[in-house]
């Protein structure tokens, strides 16, 4: 199949948006947001660990609904760059936002997250998108590896700025009330100048896909209903991507829940302070991004399947060690090790699909992407949320973790990666 991007720099150009939207990962929804949220906005941390959880799933359900009919407009208007775009600057402006709800302003604070995350999660479906379009079928695993080891570097400097410019600071730089928590809070404003600046590229090199006598808006509208249904029959249709997704529905819910914990959990179990959570996230990050790269050539060689099934047994063990100990060390290495494999995970998991996806399907069938991340992700977070509460105890919530993975590896187990390719016509 031809080359669908002409510019030499919309590979990197398309990598390098992993850089800039990593930055609200790392630092809104796992470490410094989130921390600061349940202990210096929520009235206790239990309460803020629920709240917070809770969060994220309401998120999660809210794209499960809207990604597959978003990716159907998408395809039938030709509007992939436009709507990347808008949920793009829409992420930035609602990061900005988290700066001005201060202690004990609950529901503000949670009502902007909320809304900055359906906006970082629908940026993804229509970025994951173009990936079949940057890349050849024999690079796809190594340039989606490329794009997960940016993300990781780019949230690793840009946890190394906040720690440097508005967290370790005594006084706080910039005249910041360290009291109301503002050095803390002005890291979403970073998070929102980062994101911005280093989209950029993306938009000036990164080629839309045309759509010829592309029909009005409303007209539009109407029929992506409809072909949602039809979209959800093509994937009953591509075993293989249904197998995929099914899969990806259980193991990913577990990824969710760790990211979303790993901040919170370092906090309220081994009592990290503010500055240990960044430290602890950037080594995080330079693991996840040398896993991501590493294993992005991996993806290549042994196939897009092997490199997950690899990543979960590895994730299984990683998160066990994290719920069984009580030595700060072993947390330590736990944290480096789900590092290690968080990457690889995603990345092969959007390769993999990039794949089995036929041409002219992408934001359609990568929006169901989208779905099988998030329409069970309210799982993961619900009970471990529930579960601290009833014992008192994120460990107990954290292992629900380990059954996700090793469900969704089993299910994974039944993809045939040769059947899949042969079916979307890009072998």
């Amino acid at each position: 199949m031809p080359h669908a991007q002409t510019s030499r720099f919309a590979t990197p150009a398309w990598a390098l948006y992993d850089f800039a939207n990593s930055a609200f990962t790392t630092l809104v929804v796992t470490f410094i947001y989130a921390t600061y949220f349940t202990k210096g906005i929520a009235p206790d941390e239990t309460t803020g660990a629920d709240l917070w959880f809770t969060g994220i799933t309401i998120s999660g359900l809210i794209v499960a609904l809207v990604s597959p009919f978003l990716g159907a407009l998408a395809d039938q208007g030709g509007h992939r760059k436009r709507f990347l775009f808008t949920s793009t600057v829409a992420c930035i402006l609602l990061s900005t936002a988290l700066y001005f709800p201060g202690p004990g302003d609950v529901m503000a604070a949670l009502v902007i997250f909320i809304a900055a995350n359906v906006a970082f999660e629908m940026a993804g479906v229509f970025y994951n998108a173009f990936l079949p379009d940057v890349a050849r079928l024999s690079r796809i695993g190594r340039v989606s590896g490329y794009g997960w080891a940016l993300g990781y570097v780019g949230g690793l400097l840009c946890m190394v700025v906040g720690l440097v410019l508005f967290v370790n600071p005594d006084p706080p730089l910039f005249g910041l009330d360290a009291d109301q928590g503002e050095n803390i809070r002005a890291t979403n404003l970073l998070v929102a100048a980062w994101y911005a600046l280093f989209s950029i590229p993306l938009f000036l090199f990164v080629r839309n896909k045309e759509v010829t006598d592309a029909p009005r808006m409303r007209t539009i509208m109407r029929s992506s209903w409809i072909d949602v249904r039809r979209v959800f029959g093509d994937i009953l249709r591509y075993r293989q991507v249904f197998r995929l997704l099914l899969a990806r529905l259980i193991y990913n819910d577990g990824l969710i829940t760790v990211f979303g914990a790993g901040g919170v959990y370092a906090a309220v179990v081994f009592d990290f302070s503010f500055q240990e959570i960044m430290i602890f996230g950037i080594v995080l990050n330079v693991a996840a991004g040398t896993g991501a790269f590493a294993l992005g050539f991996l993806d290549d060689v042994l196939g897009g399947k092997r490199t997950i099934l690899i990543s979960i047994v590895g994730l299984s063990i990683a998160t066990l060690i994290a719920v069984v100990s009580r030595s700060v060390f072993w947390f330590w290495v736990a944290g480096v090790g789900i590092g290690l494999l968080a990457g690889p995970n995603q990345s092969a998991s959007r390769s993999l699909l990039a794949r089995f996806t036929p041409e002219n399907h992408e934001n359609e069938f990568f929006g169901f992407f989208a779905f099988s991340g998030k329409f069970t992700a309210f799982i993961g977070p619900f009970l471990l949320a529930k579960m601290t509460l009833i014992f008192d105890s994120m460990r107990f919530g954290v292992a629900v973790v380990l059954a996700m993975f090793v469900i969704g590896g089993v299910l994974l187990l039944r993809v045939d990666e040769t059947e899949g390719i042969a079916q979307s016509g890009r072998a």
